[in-house]
């Protein structure tokens, strides 16, 4: 089997070394340069290439006639796509004659779309997965190869469970292409129906609202949680991350007090619309979590002081 490969991040690390492991001919590989914006916390594919010693090119737009004449001439067999960023045009697909296939971090049919794993996080999902599924013009909507399982325990982040979705997409990939390289892919419905599709999620969208309950506010501190941006609130002009956060058991919950951030002895605490509390182990200071400074809790006793001065005066 001879392929092109569309890579990035560290499912795109992981899935390209397992192509080499199971000796298929990778002819060409396109990846992302970084953003300049961007917390580059995970694999760079490129790099994972040059270890290989695989020829690749950076791509921004796939719609680029240059991009479609390299993988013309690289005559691939297969195109796979691991966490590539863009949509790769139908013309370009249709370059490879055993099909194209993308690795999706989710047990299709559910969430398909963009960032699968944290909207799973966010949306209190138990488990979440890895599908190897053939490409086609509508996103996340051919036909299933394959699909490994993971469970989201009740404390996980996203960040947590998206390393359990980078090796259940290798093992997934390890799996299926023994079938694949012989022919035999596997083809199994995928129901859209029975799934749900989201778009992308803005910085904004990491914005608490403490008046919503406190099982949906730790969602989103979990679903949002460094590596990512992380979930927020202003005080003021001033604008503190809840980075780590537990839930506290609704008999030690501190009573009387305003949906919010407040220190409660020793300890920072978010009270929710629902009553319900949550201990905010670590708060930082910024405007997002990778440029941020911790806050302790005698500092925040005293910016919480400030800020009720300020409000009176």
């Amino acid at each position: 089997m001879r392929a092109v490969v569309f890579a990035y991040h560290n499912v795109g690390d992981r899935c390209l070394r397992v192509l080499h492991a199971r000796g298929v001919d990778v002819a060409l590989v396109v990846t992302h340069r970084d953003r300049p914006d961007e917390n580059i916390w995970f694999r760079r594919v490129a790099d994972t290439a040059a270890d290989l010693n695989l020829s690749f090119l950076y791509n921004e737009d796939p719609a680029d006639p240059a991009l479609a004449d390299a993988v013309r001439a690289a005559k691939p067999d297969v195109i796979f796509s691991f966490y590539y960023r863009s949509m790769i045009p139908a013309d370009v697909l249709a370059l490879a004659p055993g099909g194209a296939f993308n690795m999706h971090g989710s047990l299709l049919p559910k969430y398909r779309g963009r960032v699968p794993v944290n909207w799973a996080v966010l949306h209190g999902e138990t488990e979440t997965g890895a599908t190897l599924h053939a490409m086609e013009a509508k996103p996340d909507a051919g036909y299933i190869v394959d699909q490994t399982a993971v469970p989201i325990l009740p404390d996980d982040t996203a960040g947590e469970v998206f390393e359990k979705v980078t090796v259940a997409a290798e093992q997934t990939l390890w799996r299926a292409l023994p079938a694949m390289m012989t022919g035999h892919t596997p083809k199994r419905p995928n129901r859209l129906a029975d799934g749900s599709y989201f778009s992308g999620r803005k910085p904004e969208d990491g914005r608490i609202d403490f008046t919503q309950p406190a099982s949906a506010v730790y969602n989103l501190i979990r679903a949002v949680a460094p590596p990512y941006p992380g979930a927020f609130t202003d005080l003021g002009s001033r604008r503190f991350i809840v980075a780590q956060a537990r839930r506290i058991d609704a008999t030690a919950a501190p009573a009387g007090l305003t949906p919010g951030l407040h220190v409660d002895g020793s300890r920072i605490v978010a009270i929710c619309g629902d009553g319900g509390a949550l201990w905010v182990r670590q708060l930082l200071e910024g405007s997002t979590a990778d440029h941020a400074s911790p806050v302790s809790t005698s500092d925040f006793q005293h910016i919480l002081t400030a800020q009720s001065r300020e409000e009176h005066r």
